[in-house]
């Protein structure tokens, strides 16, 4: 009878002959695989890198000449015009009616979405009356409304607060509704188990199970009221954002032209940071690539 025993040759190093467990294997595989799969730690402001990298090449070609003033004003001229429209007063009443216009699109569209969502992802009938319209309103831009909206509400403000909401509930209904009918089952058979009346099963099981697909929305439907909201205020307008421009058009003023899109684009961009920090404190309980 023989014993046919296979092992691994040592590795010699020296004079040791260090030994291997599958144990330490398998931590060592675990420790490689952990370290593939991670996207690494965060990095601080790496938000901002983008942009800045983006102002480095436009500075550089405005410098050198690569970049002609009359197509794209230089960096530093718009910094300059910036502060002599904050002195004068002209920029910071513009973009506080701005803020109010998107503002106030912004939360109705959320209020609007959440709503729609609930009655269409907790009941069959909701589903049935609620989601054909929003996906039918899904498929026709909001900006090919303006001219209906224009006929319905004239050029006032009710029509563009109007247009940001519309361009603000479809994602918001979209994702949460998606995340409501993304809930484990496990849980719905466990609050049933335990005896939880619908409020309460509301409360604790569909709003948390729902919020990343809320959250998710959210940053869609932030970007949509930003987009929105520079479409419906250069039309007709006579305050905001984009009746500056407007009225830096008629007259050939690139530089202040630059400084609307710079403001909207900070806008943006903070708004959405904002957006997804609450997203990172809000999901804290949950583990994904990037943690």
């Amino acid at each position: 009878m023989t014993t046919d025993l296979r092992l691994d040759p040592p590795v010699l190093v020296g004079d040791r002959i260090p030994t291997r467990t599958a144990a330490s294997d398998r931590s060592r595989t675990s420790r490689r695989s952990r370290t593939r799969l991670s996207l690494g730690r965060p990095i601080p402001f790496g938000i901002a890198i983008g942009p800045l990298l983006l102002l480095l090449i436009w500075a550089g070609g405005s410098a050198t000449g690569l970049i002609d003033p009359r197509i794209l004003t230089a960096p530093w001229t718009v910094v300059t015009t910036a502060i002599e429209l904050t002195i004068d007063g002209r920029l910071p009443a513009h973009l506080a009616t701005s803020a109010a216009r998107a503002l106030t699109g912004l939360a109705l569209g959320i209020g609007l979405g959440l709503v729609l969502a609930l009655i269409s992802g907790l009941s069959r009938v909701g589903e049935a009356l609620v989601d054909g319209p929003i996906q039918l309103k899904r498929a026709i831009p909001s900006l090919a409304l303006l001219p209906l909206l224009i006929l319905w509400f004239g050029i006032g403000e009710p029509m563009k607060i109007i247009t940001i909401t519309l361009g603000v509930f479809v994602p918001i209904y979209l994702h949460t509704h998606n995340g409501l009918r993304g809930i484990d089952s496990r849980y719905v058979e466990l609050a049933q188990s335990l005896g939880l009346g619908r409020g309460e099963f509301i409360r604790r099981v569909v709003l948390p199970g729902a919020l990343p697909g809320f959250l998710l929305g959210l940053r869609f439907a932030v970007t949509g009221a930003w987009l929105s909201l520079v479409v419906v205020e250069q039309i007709n307008a006579t305050s905001g954002i984009g009746y500056m421009m407007e009225l830096a058009r008629t007259y050939g003023q690139t530089e202040i032209i630059i400084v609307g899109l710079v403001v909207y684009g900070v806008l943006g961009l903070t708004s959405d940071g904002i957006v997804r920090l609450i997203q990172r404190k809000g999901l804290s309980w949950r583990r994904t690539l990037a943690d």
